[in-house]
């Protein structure tokens, strides 16, 4: 199974450009699903997947932001300990 890059976008949040490739997967019962990586740094990436490329797309400007601010509250968290 082979995934195949049909997107690359960018997500701004506050500010900070986050690159999103966007993948097609075709699985062994022939149906299609779909994935989108969003690299936050260089060791750093979101994985989400869906069954519909606008579903996804839904699930990605929710979860990207959400995730950029939780990981910046867990680091402001770890410096005041």
């Amino acid at each position: 199974m082979f995934r195949k890059l049909i997107e690359s976008s960018e997500i701004d949040v506050d500010g900070h450009v986050y690159v999103a490739h966007y993948f097609e997967q075709k699985t062994a019962r022939g149906t299609r699903r779909y994935s989108c990586e969003v690299v936050l740094d260089a060791g750093d990436r979101i994985i989400l997947d869906d069954d519909s490329m606008m579903s996804l797309e839904a699930k990605v400007a929710r979860l990207a932001p959400a995730t950029v601010y939780s990981r910046a509250l867990a680091g402001r968290r770890s410096e005041a300990a």
